[in-house]
């Protein structure tokens, strides 16, 4: 796999642990968190909801579905 696309999907986990961990959060949350754009973190929780592991009860706002989810290290 490539470094950028390994570095990506770390991320997306990163970004759902996070989530998971604090309940719904905003996407200027994760901004802040992440240190990285907004459009960054859109197109990671597009993957996460394409996935059906997060939603968007609210414009903005995101919290994880009750999808279970195997986790690796």
């Amino acid at each position: 796999m490539k470094p950028t696309t390994d570095r990506m999907l770390n991320r997306i986990k990163d970004v759902y642990m996070f989530i998971r961990d604090n309940g719904t959060v905003t996407t200027q949350d994760l901004v802040e968190e992440f240190g990285i754009t907004p459009r960054t973190i859109q197109r990671d929780l597009n993957v996460l909801a394409f996935n059906d592991l997060v939603i968007s009860p609210t414009r903005g706002k995101w919290t994880t579905t009750s999808k279970r989810v195997r986790m690796t290290s």
